[in-house]
């Protein structure tokens, strides 16, 4: 049977008041928590793997199953896509998802890897390799984080983190994915800190994760911040 999904509930009607004030001091600040070690191990595979390629990198934030990573890998095939995710739990189910693909797509390529980091250090080592890496990170995606809808969970969200400095050093084109449209709207703002542009649009392609189907299916509206 089919289970609807769930609606966002929050007591949050608008952007947070607190919002600029707390990207403001986070750009102002250096995050000196300690890296933790499997994700220095990660992002030192990640730098195994990228090894001489001079191209394109593609990095897909939160990619939970692996589903959005292939279907990335899959229309950007002259790329390399990394996708990242905190669970292993998730992880594990990539190798079903990417039978799957496989079986439907005749252009999967092997031009992806999928790692689990945190990666709240993930894009701080990134953004300190960056100057001496031979690959550009031309796009990072965030598809469907979540939202932590409550008022009270603000610095929760990505936007409003002491991350945020460090994944704007990792690159100024962005695609973010929810079905809370103010999640993006605080997003957006966010990005205007630093001089960043972006249109919020709703969702009418293929879904590309498994939380956009659900959606969808659900009779949900879904949107999509890009970056100009």
């Amino acid at each position: 049977m089919f289970a609807e999904p769930r609606k966002i509930t929050t007591n949050q009607v608008a952007p947070h008041e607190d919002l600029l004030s707390v990207v403001q001091k986070y750009k102002k600040s250096d995050n000196l928590k300690p890296i933790a070690q499997h994700t220095k191990a990660a992002f030192d595979q990640t730098i195994d793997w990228l090894a001489d390629w001079q191209g394109e990198v593609i990095l897909d934030a939160c990619c939970g199953v692996g589903e959005s990573t292939l279907h990335l890998a899959s229309m950007h095939a002259d790329k390399r896509i990394i996708g990242i995710d905190k669970s292993a739990l998730r992880l594990n189910k990539n190798q079903h998802y990417e039978k799957g693909f496989v079986d439907s797509s005749s252009n999967t390529q092997n031009n992806h890897l999928i790692l689990q980091a945190d990666l709240e250090d993930f894009w701080r080592l990134l953004a300190d390799y960056l100057p001496q890496a031979k690959w550009n990170v031309v796009s990072q995606y965030l598809l469907y984080p979540n939202p932590y809808p409550k008022k009270s969970q603000l610095q929760k969200r990505w936007h409003a983190s002491a991350s945020f400095k460090s994944m704007i050093s990792c690159g100024k084109k962005w695609e973010v994915r929810s079905n809370w449209r103010l999640y993006l709207e605080e997003f957006q703002l966010a990005l205007q800190a630093y001089n960043i542009q972006s249109d919020i649009h709703e969702i009418t392609t293929s879904p590309i994760t498994p939380f956009e189907r659900k959606y969808l299916g659900g009779g949900q509206k879904c949107w999509q911040l890009v970056t100009r």
